[in-house]
């Protein structure tokens, strides 16, 4: 274990080496170009491929060849970039392909900014590619996690053969922190399907399937693993939510904003908590079971998270929704206000 003070992109960037990752194929864009400019020089000093691709739809490609070829591999980008690669992406998931790809958040839509922002969440958890298309993924909320769940996502990617892909933005790649470095280990072996040219058999990968009924049964194990995935993977952190009545929801760079509002109006005696989705899909559905008076849900967009809490929570209580846009962070101040502001219409504590 190595303690180190770093920047979000390149602790990440040092975790996929120390993880295995052998090889990085990507395209500069801000906020994560430290991503790639640290693998650049790291990477072939751990003997892996560095490439610099002409465009994104051209380094996602690039992960495709050396997914299938059963090595850890992985790419980074940002929203605008994350669009463009996200047909090979498709590709990728329907040839059940393990990989990482990290999307460090900024402003949209279009070239938008390059102030941090969440406003890729249905992108990310809904439509990753085209199809019937899903991944697993992961939202950090300090540095610390952005090392933490490199390992966990491409654990995850290789139990399911499925890309994993992590959540953060600009705050998080650029911000500095103390963290925790895992002990390096030794890229594992190729698994028995990939296309490694090793003599003993004929190895095929591809996506696509002519007849609909034989699409139709690819798709349905596709389900089938999406359900297994549902079951097995959802997490999330709770922060005072025992005897909460209303409780925050709010992930990545906000939830740390909300969990210190949560501590100033419990403070003024409000009953407030917070609930931190780990996992965006699968979203952490079973962590909605309770039934505080009101639930609020933070965000940096315009209201996307807040329809899978709607939908975790089934109409028990009500959902309230704050977002700001743009790539502008809600403020401590702000979210204790929307928290005062709740608990003065309603006439009672929450």
């Amino acid at each position: 274990m190595t303690r180190l003070l770093m920047k979000g992109n390149e602790a990440l960037a040092e975790a996929a080496i120390r993880a295995g990752c052998r090889a990085y194929f990507g395209y500069p864009i801000t906020p994560q170009n430290e991503v790639g400019e640290y693998m650049s020089h790291r990477l072939p000093e751990a003997h892996g491929v560095f490439l610099q691709a002409e465009s994104e739809v051209a380094a996602i490609n690039m992960v495709y060849g050396a997914a299938g070829a059963g090595v850890r591999v992985m790419t980074s980008t940002s929203s605008p970039g994350f669009s463009l690669m996200t047909e090979g992406l498709s590709y990728i998931i329907a040839s059940r392909l393990p990989c990482l790809v990290v999307n460090v958040m900024r402003g949209g839509p279009g070239l938008g900014n390059i102030a941090p922002s969440q406003a890729d969440y249905f992108q990310v958890t809904r439509a990753p590619g085209h199809g019937d298309a899903h991944g697993v993924v992961l939202a950090p909320s300090t540095v610390q996690e952005m090392v933490d769940m490199v390992g966990l996502a491409f654990t995850l990617a290789e139990r399911y053969r499925l890309p994993a892909m992590i959540a953060a933005d600009g705050i998080l790649g650029q911000m500095m922190e103390p963290v925790t470095l895992p002990d390096p280990i030794e890229p594992p072996s190729p698994p028995a399907w990939a296309t490694t040219g090793a003599v003993g058999g004929r190895h095929l990968i591809s996506s696509i399937y002519l007849q609909p009924e034989e699409l139709e049964a690819h798709v349905l194990g596709l389900m089938a693993t999406y359900d297994e995935i549902r079951a097995n993977e959802q997490r999330w952190e709770d922060y005072r939510t025992d005897d909460a009545d209303l409780i925050v929801v709010a992930f990545g760079t906000v939830a740390r904003i909300a969990r210190s509002a949560v501590d100033r109006v419990r403070a003024e005696g409000l009953r407030a908590g917070l609930l931190r989705p780990i996992t965006l899909w699968p979203f952490p559905t079973d962590a909605f079971a309770r039934t505080p008076r009101r639930w609020l849900a933070v965000e940096m967009n315009s209201g996307m998270m807040v329809e899978d809490v709607r939908l975790a929570t089934g109409g028990r209580a009500p959902v309230e929704s704050y977002g700001r846009v743009g790539g502008v962070v809600p403020t401590l101040v702000e979210i204790a206000g929307i928290i005062q502001t709740i608990a003065a219409r309603e006439g009672v504590p929450v």
